[in-house]
């Protein structure tokens, strides 16, 4: 699966910004979805996860109350809405997708990954 991210830029802080991630084709529909972040020196750690059927999920503590994820199955798209964004949210972000859910919500653990795009946040 080939997945696409898009909608990243610079953006002020408090400002917001809607990521998108296509996967043409393939069986999207039974992939948990994610969105990860890699800070410049940093490693890459996962923001946010959505369950194929929408139905959970997942935030890291970071930007709860401020991000949303969210699918469309229809579509074959899964999004991240990153409201009141602050500068240390700053990073390229990844869309990623895995159907084994029981491991944890490492890097190593998706199977398939988008090319990123840049998000910067200017204070």
């Amino acid at each position: 699966v080939q997945l696409q991210a898009s909608g990243g830029r610079l953006v002020q802080a408090g400002g917001s910004l809607r990521l998108s991630c296509a996967a043409p084709g393939g069986t999207f529909r039974s992939y948990e979805m994610a969105w990860f972040r890699q800070a410049l020196g940093k490693e890459r750690e996962v923001v946010a996860a959505i369950l194929r059927n929408a139905g959970s999920t997942y935030y890291a503590d970071s930007v709860k109350g401020r991000f949303t994820i969210s699918r469309d199955n229809a579509k074959n798209t899964v999004y991240l809405q990153m409201n009141s964004l602050k500068p240390e949210d700053t990073g390229v972000y990844y869309c990623a997708g895995r159907s084994n859910v029981v491991l944890p919500r490492a890097a190593e653990n998706y199977n398939y990954w988008g090319q990123g795009t840049q998000v910067t946040v200017s204070s």
